[in-house]
Formats: structure tokens, sequence, C-alpha cells
């Protein structure tokens, strides 16, 4: 008895080990302690240090953060919130090292998937193998992307979950279903979460269709009803974080601007998320769709390495050596598509996709028609600006999908979609319940579909592709600079020969795949030679991509990650000042610059989703240098560099302080109003207000601005959440803070009363001041985290009693039936 229980649960304890000495093998200087270089984790330590620093000394969280962009909600940035028992069970499962966990997540959840779906252990090894190496889930480690890999990692599960409620395994279904939600949304990329939800979306409609076919329908929405149960009681678990991320969401980028112009006063697209452009910005072409199963169809990343015979290496070469053919060749323009920048080829893989296509011919029934239609509906959608109109119909009545930018990222549909439906082609393949004529016929459509597909795409990159890539007047350049002529024509010529090389590498790959199945049929090989086979070669196939782009070389030591920024001169002699302000950073690109934030409060920063009316006050005003709105920001510091690049800082003595008293109100109608109002306003005399608010303001005791020349405001006591200022005047006066306006937190105390406050100068926090001697406190009280606090707390519980008690309901009948 014993043994026959080893025996069942072998497959699985095997499959955790494998999965986890691959994790380790691939990233294996984390064994000697190293971390991994990501450029996006080097710039998000820089953002949260101040955060950690307040953890550190109050144990407590800050929700909110100093060092970026003058003050903004930590929401987005970095937040632990109450009742996050989600957060442990996530930790039990990352018992690896980064990124060796997310790794080992996306083969955990995979394989889970592939045991709902009735698949051979053997395959749903070789399938998780082959999804967690797919290359665009390797390379997006490099780029730092951590939070997208971690929500990629846990989609599987969240589909095994959905897949066994459909198949009336209710009560392993509802509780999988609502746990891997809840995981998923903790992994805190709501991007990767919402292209899950038309994953799923997709696999509703066909069972719906289905359902109607079979007269099931009442079956088909009580399945429906228990998964949208367990969503939402798995939505409910992170209740306090996205009802924070959604409130922060409507005053930041991604929320609706009131401006009608621009920054050079032409009219404005009126648009309720993000712009257009931006939202399309990284678009696959439909040409560089062939990348996705030959790697270098575009000629692989942004920057590739050229090795010495190459056709740019030699002509470099020619004129200055083969040092400087090493030093220019070593990060190469090769990749020729139309994206700003890629850090390499979304590669599934030819094996995989050639399996793809098998199911695709094998593969009966719904599942086949759901895989389908999700990976083409992926890979239109990725076309972004290139198929504009299904993607503006998407943008303009979808709801949300005008809330995240690079739509080319909604391949990781088809990332998922292609491995399960070739694991599916290789189970049915195995299957004895099909006749081995129909295996030949299926085996001969997908080699002639996929081959002739493969080299259409070589065709079509000749007759309609150039060759010729956005960063070209780059090699232009060599002729001046250094006498290299015909650089470009070399390196269009090493974009042809990558495109030859890979169309010919998945051809071959392709054809060795088939001959494993072929000889299986002809009885010449047994099924789990062609099984090892097929792993070998997929994960060739995959990790010689991989490796191409994140590898060994691309770890530190932990001393070099967790302090990634060294202190300047400039930082050491600027924090000798022990008071509150702002430092400007002209040294680099502020608006993408975390380094500044790990020493100051900087008026830069380093996030995609910033604050929407401070992001449009430094488009409008602070890129125009006015130094006005720099004042009012307390910018009392600028970083700037001397003639041999080294970093001063040079003090600003007009800044305006943490805090003053203004003479003068302007009232603005309108957004635009407000914005345009401050290129000439002098910020430490008047101060500009929206109409409505200032109407509110009049209606407190008929408050009217009495000029006071003795009056005095200070700040006396600074912390993340809490900002005390003693005020004396004889007359009432209007203080105007150097603080960022974020009502849905800031609350506004007098003497410890609750009075109102407004935003001024459009980004800026004003009130009335009453006459005499006064403690003015601001505190971050966010009522978000108390309310969805509550709401998590019944949501695991309601998860753990409808599973416990549906669980000994089932029992309870059975027994009855005994």
């Amino acid at each position: 008895m014993k043994a026959l229980k080893f025996t069942k649960i072998y497959p699985y304890l095997l499959a955790i080990v494998i999965f986890t000495v691959a994790s380790v093998i691939y990233f294996h200087p984390v064994l000697k302690g190293q971390k991994l270089n990501q450029s996006d984790i080097t710039q998000f330590r820089g953002m949260v240090k101040d955060i950690n620093d307040y953890r550190a000394e109050y144990s407590t969280e800050p929700y909110w953060t100093a060092a970026s962009f003058s003050g903004m909600p930590a929401y987005s940035v970095s937040a632990y919130y109450p009742n996050d028992f989600v957060r442990s069970l996530d930790k039990l499962l990352r018992f690896l090292p980064r990124p060796a966990d997310y790794t080992f997540l996306y083969f955990l959840s995979f394989f889970v998937l592939m045991m709902a779906l009735k698949v051979n252990w053997r395959l749903a090894i070789l399938g998780a193998l082959g999804f967690g190496f797919s290359t665009y889930l390797i390379i997006i480690f490099g780029a730092g992307h951590n939070a997208k890999a971690h929500a990629i990692a846990y989609m599987p599960l969240v589909l095994a979950g959905v897949l066994w409620v459909f198949q009336k395994r209710f009560v392993l279904g509802f509780i999988v279903t609502g746990v891997a939600m809840a995981l998923e949304i903790y992994a805190n990329h709501i991007q990767m979460t919402y292209y899950l939800g038309f994953c799923l979306l997709i696999l509703g409609i066909v069972e719906f269709i289905y359902a109607l076919k079979e007269k099931v329908l009442s079956s088909f929405i009580k399945k429906a009803a228990v998964i949208l149960a367990a969503v939402v009681l798995g939505l409910g678990a992170n209740a306090p974080r996205l009802m924070a991320m959604k409130e922060y969401s409507d005053h930041s980028t991604r929320g609706k601007s009131e401006l009608t112009i621009n920054a050079d006063g032409t009219p404005k697209e009126a648009t309720k998320g993000l712009d257009k452009a931006y939202i399309t910005q990284y678009s696959y072409s439909k040409l560089e769709t062939f990348n996705l199963f030959v790697p270098r169809f575009m000629g692989g990343g942004t920057l590739e390495k050229l090795e010495e015979n190459s056709n740019l290496y030699k002509t470099i070469e020619y004129k200055l050596g083969k040092k400087g053919a090493d030093y220019l060749t070593e990060q190469s323009l090769t990749y020729w598509g139309d994206q700003p920048i890629i850090e390499a080829p979304a590669y599934i893989g030819a094996v995989f996709f050639f399996l793809f296509f098998l199911g695709f011919f094998l593969v009966k029934g719904r599942l086949k028609q759901w895989l389908v239609a999700a990976t083409i509906f992926s890979i239109i959608l990725s076309w972004g600006r290139n198929f504009e109109v299904v993607t503006n119909f998407f943008i303009d009545y979808v709801p949300l999908y005008n809330k995240f930018r690079a739509v080319s990222s909604i391949q990781v549909i088809a990332e998922l979609c292609v491995p399960i439906l070739g694991i599916l082609a290789l189970q049915a393949f195995f299957s004895s319940k099909i006749a081995k004529k129909e295996k030949q016929e299926a085996l001969k459509k997908a080699v002639y579909t996929f081959g002739g597909l493969i080299v259409a795409g070589f065709l079509l990159a000749h007759m309609i592709g150039t060759f010729e890539g956005l960063r070209d007047n780059t090699y232009l350049s060599f002729e001046s600079q250094y006498g290299i002529k015909n650089a470009v024509d070399a390196v269009i010529a090493d974009r042809k020969a990558m495109l030859l090389t890979d169309t010919i590498r998945s051809l071959i790959l392709m054809l060795i795949s088939a001959g494993f199945l072929w000889y299986l049929l002809k009885e010449k090989l047994k099924q789990v030679p062609v099984i090892l086979g097929l792993l070998v070669l997929l994960l060739f196939d995959l990790i010689s991509v991989d490796k191409k782009y994140v590898n060994a070389d691309d770890f530190k030591s932990v001393r070099k990650i967790e302090k990634p920024f060294i202190a300047t001169n400039a930082d050491k002699a600027i924090q000798q000042d022990k008071g509150h302000f702002r430092v400007l950073n002209l040294a680099v690109d502020p608006i993408n610059d975390g380094s500044t934030s790990y020493f100051h409060n900087s008026i830069g920063g380093y996030h995609a989703a910033k604050l929407g009316r401070y992001n449009e006050l430094f488009e409008y005003q602070i890129a125009k240098n006015n130094m006005q709105v720099l004042n009012m920001l307390n910018t009392k510091y600028f970083i700037i560099p001397d003639k041999e690049g080294n970093l001063q800082p040079q003090i600003n003595q007009d800044a305006n302080g943490n805090a003053w008293f203004v003479d003068n109100l302007l009232i603005a109608k309108t957004a635009n109003q407000e914005i345009k109002a401050l290129d000439s306003l002098d910020t430490k005399k008047a101060a500009v207000i929206i109409e409505s608010d200032y109407n509110q303001l009049k209606k407190e005791n008929n408050f009217s601005l009495q000029k006071d020349t003795t009056a005095t405001i200070s700040l006396e006591k600074y912390s993340l959440t809490s900002l005390v200022y003693k005020t004396q005047s004889q007359k009432p006066q209007f203080a105007v803070f150097s603080e960022i306006f974020y009502q849905d937190g800031w609350n506004a105390y007098i003497d410890k009363t609750l009075v109102p406050h407004y935003r001024v100068n459009y980004v800026l926090r004003g009130m009335k001041i009453p006459a005499g001697t006064h403690t003015v406190e601001f505190k971050f009280e966010p009522k978000v985290i108390q309310q969805g606090k509550i709401i998590s707390l019944s949501s695991y519980g309601l998860l753990i009693l409808m599973g416990l008690g549906w669980f000994f309901y089932i029992e309870k009948k059975k027994h009855k039936k005994a």
C-alpha cells in the first residue's frame, strides 16, 4: 500500500526536483550568492530607499514616498498591505534565490495546468520546462521586469483552477482559482492580469458556444458562477492593494487629463487614459511576428554582438584593426524592426510552434479552438499601430485597454497558449485512440504548413523588408568619424545572414522534431526515448537563444546590487544640509532617474505611472526651466556637471522654502488657465487656485486675504507621513506648502482640528491660516487601506469557509449514497 502511494506521488516529487535543479542550473551564480544586475531594479532601489528607511525606523508602512517626483503615493512603488496572507504563501512557493524563484514558478504553475488537462506527467514536465525557458520569459529578468514575470508565472495556475471547474471538479477548481487569482493580483502587474482576462474570456466564449450546442446552458451558468465567485474572492483578498491602485490610477498618467492644450499651446487629443502614440509605441510589425519561431528574423535584440566572421567586423577591422572591430561590434545595432528598443526577440521556439501546428491538425474540440483563437487574438493585438483598425477600437471602446502601454506584451497569451496546444498535440500523438493514419496525415500537414510558413517569412522579408534599422545613422557617421566606408551595407548584409542562418535553424529543428515522431509511428523508437529526445531538442532550441541575452555575465556581487549607487562629492556636500528640500539633477534625464532619489528628495524619479498633474507640470513648466516653478517645489540644490564632467552642487538661494504666505490668489476657471498661469506667476507672492475651490474657501468665515509682513510659518518636524508647521500672524493668511497635493490620503489639522486644504499652483497644497499662533499638521491617513483591510479579511474567510463547506457537503452526499 505504501509503495503504491509513493508511486502516485513520485512523478510530482520528481517534477519539483527537476524544476528546482533546472532553475538553479540556469541561474547558477545564485549558488555563489550573486544577484542578477537588472536595470529597472537598480532604479527601483533608488526609488524605495526612503520607504525602506521608514520601515526600518518605525516598523510600519508609510504608503508615501518623498524621494521621487517631489512626493507621490507609494502604492505603485513599494507597499505592504494589512491582512496580506497570500504574501506568506507566495514566499513559500518562491523559496529559491531570485530570479531562479520566478523560473521555478513558471515550471510549477504550468505543470499544475498540465495536470488539470490530464496530461501524462512526462509530457507535463517537458511542457513546463519549455514554457519556463521561453525567451521572452527569461529576457524580462535582464530588464528587471520582476513583477511582470511574477504575474505571468501564476497565469497557468489560474487557468488550471478554471479548467477544473469546467470539468465539474467544483471544490478543487473553486479553491485553486480563488487562491491562484489572489497570488496573481499579489504579483502586482495589473497589465498581465488584464491580458489573462482576455484569455479567460475567450475560453468562456468557447465553453458558452458548446453549452448552447449541447443544450446544457444551466450547467454552464453554474460553472461560470463558481469561477466568478472564486475570482471575486481572489480579488477581494487583495482589496487594499487593488483599491489603493484604483484610487491612484485616477490621479496618475493612466487617468484622464483635464488639459485640452499641449505644452506648445496646440489642441490636445482628448483621452480618458494614456495617449494612443504612447500606448502603441511598442508595436510588433506583422513581419516581425515571424521572430516568434525564427529568433533573429529581424536581427535579434536592439544590441547584438557580432563575431569575427561578420561583414561589419571585417569592414571595421580593415580600417581599425582587430581591437577597433572588437570594440565597435560588441554591441552592434542589428535590429531592423520599428520598435524603439527590444531586449531580445520574443522567441517561443521552432519546436513548440511545430507542435502547435501539429495540434491544430490533430487535436479536436473546444480546447484547440480556445488556444488557437487566443493565440491569433494576441498576435493581432500585438501589432498595435500596425493594425490601427483593431487597436483603435480596443483603445476607444474596451474598458481599461487605454490604461496600459507596450501593446506588444499581449503576446504573453501566445507564450502561454502555444506550449499548451503543443503538449496536447503530443498527448494526442501518443494516444492509442487515434488511428496511425490520422497521425501520419497530421504530421505531414504540420511539416508542410509550418515549414511553408518559415520559408514564406524568409521570402517576404526579402520582398517587402528593407533590412534598414532606426539607428543606422550611427553607421553612416562611421565614415566621417573613423573613415570606414560601407558600414551600413555591411550591417545590412549581417542582418540578412542572421535571417538565413536562423531560418535554416528553425527548419532543421522542425524536421528533427518531425523525425522523432515519424520514427515513433514506424515503431523504430519507443515513446520514452522520443519524449527525452524532444525534451533535449526543446531545451537546446530555447536555452541556446536565452543565453545570448541573460547569462552568468549579468550577475554581480550582493554588495554592488544592494548598494547600486555611490555618492558623488556633490551628493555628499548636499547631504551636509539636514533641512527638508529638493534636488534637481541636471547631469541625468531627471524624469527617468532613480539614482538621485537614493540620496535626496528628487524633483525627478523613475516610474511609468507618475502623478498625472506632476507629469504635466514637468512637460509644461519644468522642461522649460521655469525657475518660479522650481522655487515653489523648494528646489534648493542643482547637481550640474562641470567642463570635465565632474558633478558640482549649486545652491538655489531663491527657493521658496517649505511653506510661505502669499499676498494674492489668482482664480483659474480651467486646468488650462491653471497651468498657463504658472508661465509668469511670482510664486512667492501669489498662488493660482481653481474657481470652485476659491468659492469654497470664501465660505469659510468670509475669508479674505490681509497682508501681514510680520507673519511667519516654519516646518518644525518632518517625516514621510507627517509634517508639522508653526505659524504666527496678526491677521488671517493663506499659506502655500511645497508639498504635492493628494487629497485622497493627506489630511490637514490646525491645532489638532481637521480643516480643509486646497490644491494651488496646479500641484501644491494651500490652506487658510487663522490669526494667532498655531500648529499646522499634515498627516497621510489613506482611508482606502482601512476599507480594503476589512474586505480582504472577509474574502479570505469566505474562500476558506465556502471551500470547506462545499467539500463536507459533497462528502456527506457520498456517504448517504454508500
